[in-house]
């Protein structure tokens, strides 16, 4: 039979951007499995690491599972120790030095990370649908999604109109004003809305671009025409500003794509299933959205999990179980009958039994 052991103790080390779901997401699945963790929120959002600073003590067993609170030093300290696993949600650089710490010991790991995922808009989509849920991909939560739109890239026929139909859509969810907007969300801070609206340099913007920096606020912006060598281009924007540019054949968008690192998700806008096809067994990438974007992640028997500069490993759900286990084989067989044939010496008539044995 096969067993399903408890990994031991467990590293969480959540994020900022979805700072509950993605640091008790995976103490759920370590709990699943029977492990105890050490949980370590995301320094970014003092508020809610407090909060579950206080919680997880008022409603876990104490002795198994504990928060740190803190900045680089504490996590510095922390990766000195050794861990029966890890589970990492950030940036890849961050990942290396925890893969690096994680490697002393051999300690298996989870690292969930992002990428610059495409919204590939072909002639054949359905305009409509594909501009409001790219929209809704690139701007829900102000673009701090590590599944969300990073870019889109659209076929030259229907370019302006595209490009005109995600305007109206945007203007649609937000209004004129979307600072004023209660549906609109606000940058982690101001380090991260200078380098957000700094990317927007030199562009070609098509509606937004505006900041209030007292606010963390960096409008919806849209890119037109962007040279795929601009530093917007160049890593995850994570951010609500949004790159566009033009294709002419599926061969060039994948090729641009495959040129790249593998992104967490892509999502694809055609109504033809041989473009679909196409587009997926010829990338790579964590996950595939099909004339949608973002949902994915809703599906609770769906893995969730990214792959090269991406990610590794995967969870939700049953896969969050087998993230914090061990399969071990177990072999049990009778002592009353022993068969002389596997023991030495060994004789052509063993060899033969043998042989037809298996």
């Amino acid at each position: 039979k096969v067993v399903h052991d408890p990994l031991g103790t467990g590293l969480i080390i959540g994020a900022w951007n979805y700072p509950i779901m993605l640091t008790l997401g995976p103490l759920v699945a370590a709990i699943s499995a029977g492990n105890t963790a050490l949980i370590k929120p995301s320094e970014l959002v003092p508020t809610c690491a407090a909060l579950i600073s206080r919680l997880v003590p008022q409603y876990l067993d104490q002795e198994a599972f504990a928060v740190v609170e803190g900045g680089i030093p504490e996590t510095t300290e922390i990766l000195a120790q050794r861990f029966d696993h890890i589970f990492f949600t950030g940036s890849p650089p961050v990942a290396k030095i925890v893969m690096a710490a994680a490697a002393k010991h051999l300690t298996p790991v989870v690292l969930e990370l992002g990428g610059k995922s495409p919204a590939i808009i072909c002639a054949d989509a359905n305009l409509g649908t594909a501009a409001r849920r790219v929209a809704w991909g690139k701007f829900f939560n102000a673009g701090q999604t590590c599944i969300g739109v990073d870019y889109a890239i659209i076929e030259d026929s229907i370019y302006d109109e595209f490009l005109d139909r995600l305007t109206h859509t945007v203007r649609d969810f937000y209004g004129p004003h979307p600072q004023q907007s209660p549906d609109y969300a606000r940058i982690v801070n101001r380090d991260n809305l200078d380098r957000i609206q700094g990317l927007t340099e030199g562009q070609d913007i098509v509606v937004g671009g505006d900041a209030d920096p007292d606010d963390l606020y960096l409008a919806p912006t849209i890119l037109r025409d962007v040279n795929p060598e601009s530093p917007v281009m160049q890593d995850e924007i994570f951010g609500p500003v949004l790159p566009t540019m033009r294709f002419s054949d599926l061969e060039e968008v994948i090729s641009f794509i495959n040129a790249g690192e593998k992104p967490l998700a892509q999502y694809i806008f055609s109504s033809s299933r041989k473009k679909q096809d196409q587009i997926i067994a010829e990338t790579s990438s964590g996950a595939v959205g099909i004339n949608d974007t973002l949902s994915q992640i809703l599906i609770p028997g769906a893995p969730f999990g990214g792959v090269g500069q991406s990610g590794m490993g995967a969870y939700h759900g049953y896969d969050g179980y087998l993230a914090y286990t061990h399969r071990r084989t177990v072999l049990s067989r009778s002592a009353a009958v022993d068969p002389p044939v596997r023991y030495p010496p060994y004789s052509d008539l063993k060899a033969k039994l043998t042989g037809w044995l298996l």
